[in-house]
Order: C-alpha cells, then sequence, then structure tokens
C-alpha cells in the first residue's frame, strides 16, 4: 500500500513539474514580448516623445524593458527550481512571482483610477505640453542643428494625422515660416494629407490636416487609450500567476512529504 502511495505522489509530482515548465515558458514569452514593446517604443517612438518636456513616456518604455527583463529570469528561474526540485529555488521563485504579481496589480489598478481621474488633471497638464510643444515647433523646427527636432516633429504631424499643437494656426508664430528658407509656405510639409513638394503653401482643410485636432490632443487620446490597455493586460497576466503560485505551491509541498 505504501509503494502504490509513492508512485501516486511520483506521479503526481511529474504531473506538476510539467505544468509549472508549460507555464513558466509561457511566463517566459510574456516577459519577452513585454520587452520587445519597450524596446520597439524606445526605437519607433523615440522621435516625437523627446519633444515633450516630460519624461513620463520614456521612462515606461525603460520599466517595460527592465519588468520584461525580470519576468524573463524568473521564468528560467522557475524552470531550473521545477527540474532540479531544489525546494530553496522553489521558495526564491514563489516570492519573485508574488512581487511581479503585487506590482502588476498595482500597476493595473493605478492606470485604471488615472484613466478615470484624468479628466480634470489632464486638462492643466495638456495645456503646459500644448505651450511646450508649440515652442519647440515654432522655435527649432527646420534651424540649424535641429535636424532631429525636424524630423520629429514632420513624424509626429504624419503618423498622428495633425498639424500644429494646438492646431495649424501655431505655425504663423514659426521662425522657418516667416524666413525666406519657407518659400511662402503657410505649414510644413508634413502636415498634408498627401506630401509634396511645397504642399505646405496652401493650408485650405482638403490639403491640411487642419480640422482634425492639434498633436497634443491627439497624443493625449492615444495615451488614454493605452492605459486602458496597460491596466487589463497587467491584471490578466496578474490572475494567471495565480496559477503559476499555486502549482509552486503544490510542488513544493509534494517534494516536502517525498522521501530523499
Amino acid at each position: 500500500m505504501s509503494e502504490y502511495n509513492e508512485k501516486k505522489e511520483t506521479c503526481g509530482t511529474i504531473c506538476l513539474k510539467y505544468l509549472l515548465f508549460t507555464f513558466n515558458f509561457f511566463f517566459w514569452l510574456a516577459g519577452l514580448a513585454v520587452m520587445a514593446v519597450g524596446i520597439w517604443t524606445l526605437i519607433q517612438k523615440s522621435d516625437y516623445i523627446s519633444l515633450l518636456p516630460s519624461n513620463t513616456y520614456a521612462a515606461t518604455a525603460y520599466i517595460l524593458v527592465i519588468a520584461g527583463a525580470i519576468v524573463m529570469i524568473t521564468g528560467i528561474l522557475g524552470c531550473c527550481a521545477t527540474f532540479k526540485e531544489r525546494k530553496s529555488l522553489l521558495k526564491v521563485y514563489f516570492i519573485l512571482l508574488l512581487c511581479i504579481f503585487i506590482l502588476e496589480v498595482l500597476a493595473g489598478i493605478l492606470a485604471y483610477i488615472y484613466y478615470q481621474q484624468c479628466t480634470p488633471f489632464c486638462l492643466q497638464l495638456n495645456a503646459e505640453l500644448k505651450q511646450s510643444l508649440k515652442q519647440t515647433m515654432t522655435t527649432k523646427y527646420k534651424q540649424p542643428g535641429e535636424e532631429k527636432v525636424t524630423n520629429a516633429v514632420d513624424k509626429l504631424q504624419q503618423e498622428f494625422k495633425c498639424c500644429g499643437s494646438n492646431n495649424s494656426e501655431d505655425w504663423r508664430d514659426s521662425i522657418w515660416i516667416n524666413s525666406p528658407e519657407a518659400e511662402k509656405r503657410l505649414v510644413p510639409d508634413s502636415c498634408c494629407k498627401t506630401v509634396t513638394q511645397r504642399c505646405g503653401i496652401r493650408d485650405h482643410p482638403s490639403n491640411i490636416y487642419k480640422t482634425e485636432g492639434g498633436c497634443i490632443t491627439k497624443l493625449e487620446t492615444f495615451i488614454r487609450a493605452h492605459l486602458l490597455i496597460i491596466g487589463a493586460v497587467g491584471i490578466g497576466i496578474a490572475c494567471v500567476q495565480l496559477f503559476g503560485m499555486i502549482f509552486t505551491c503544490c510542488l513544493y509541498r509534494s517534494l516536502k512529504s517525498e522521501p530523499y
């Protein structure tokens, strides 16, 4: 009878090991995906993010990279602890899972709270960002040594289908627009719906993004939409981690009850 129970326990332990290994594999893939999103943000979005005075958006991308790396390391540690059946490693793995779980739940809740309370707060913040972006656009666009800002502004206006910080009227105060180098353009060519050489000389709504809203408004809408996604993903992954913690506890108890 004891031999039967020992075989039963061993079979249960093997099942737990493979369940936990499968969980860790997908957990590792999730970490890779999170880190990839962070790297993609830094590479693809850094141009127009650099136009903003706040470092919050860049910091968020770096946090994603670091969080993804931690998750990947945790997944590898979990695989090692599972196959080596080391209770000490399982303890460390469980603690790391618990810490990540708490952080993800907090991040999800904070993102949701910020989204709900964003309207009054964002009005003040949005005004500051509008003024800052307008100043950057009007004083640095197409100026010597400001090629990075110029490319960032062009990319921002084309990607978000907008013109100016508040609206296309912002470009009336531009140093470049009021210079001979602009060749009588009223707005940069990147404001045009179909970009061609010197298309910015005509600022009719059929030609430029005149009625679609300013670039800051588009950025704010983009950020608010992604806050909900970040919150949902954080809480969703945290719920999946519950299974990982449960599997870890079960495997730990199973190993503890087995004879050495």
